[in-house]
């Protein structure tokens, strides 16, 4: 198994000359393909920022990130863009579900936006919410599901694509982590 990803001595600066605040400082690692790694450090560390800059939410002041040998520090516009639709998963700390749609809208979202098939949406959201135990609220809105199967929702909506690395900041709060290791193995 080779690394699907690779950090090299990234930094992150936030701010201007005269009130510069660091919150990334050289760091490195490698995550081989079927590797579940996790991050912990003390409130304001800079885990967030790392897993932002990793999943191109945010850029790195300095340094490299390599996804499955592709140097994602250097890609803009429509090829970053390409790159986070099917590459990355990504679990929100607040999950991020848009309170207009339906957990089924909301699972089914980036498949619509790769342009896949109905029926292969509808196949592909119904067996990812029967393995995480959510066929029963898929018809619900955000508003009317508690805060687990919120994260299985998110879970699922990260998942559905396949993605070569799924990211969650802050999984334990509920189920996230364990919910991604247990859907990837079985789809």
């Amino acid at each position: 198994m080779g690394n699907v990803l690779e950090v090299k001595n990234i930094e992150k600066y936030y701010g201007n000359k005269s009130n510069l605040t660091k919150a990334i400082s050289g760091i490195s690692f490698n995550v081989q393909e079927g590797e579940f790694v996790g991050i912990m450090g003390a409130s304001g560390s800079g885990k967030t920022t790392l897993l932002n800059c990793i999943s191109t939410i945010d850029k790195v002041t300095s340094g490299q990130i390599i996804i499955n040998g592709q140097d994602i520090t250097k890609l803009k516009g429509n090829n970053l863009n390409k790159f986070r639709r099917e590459e990355l998963g990504f679990i929100f700390q607040d999950f991020n579900l848009l309170d207009t749609l339906t957990a089924y809208e909301n699972i089914a979202l980036a498949l619509t936006i790769q342009k896949v098939k109905p029926k292969e949406i509808d196949k592909r959201v119904k067996e990812v919410a029967e393995k995480l135990e959510i066929t029963n609220i898929l018809n619900k809105y955000p508003y009317q599901i508690s805060g687990g199967q919120k994260q299985r929702v998110a879970s699922s909506r990260a998942i559905i694509t396949n993605p070569k690395i799924i990211l969650a900041d802050e999984p334990t709060r509920s189920i996230g982590l364990e919910i991604c290791k247990t859907v990837t193995r079985k789809l």
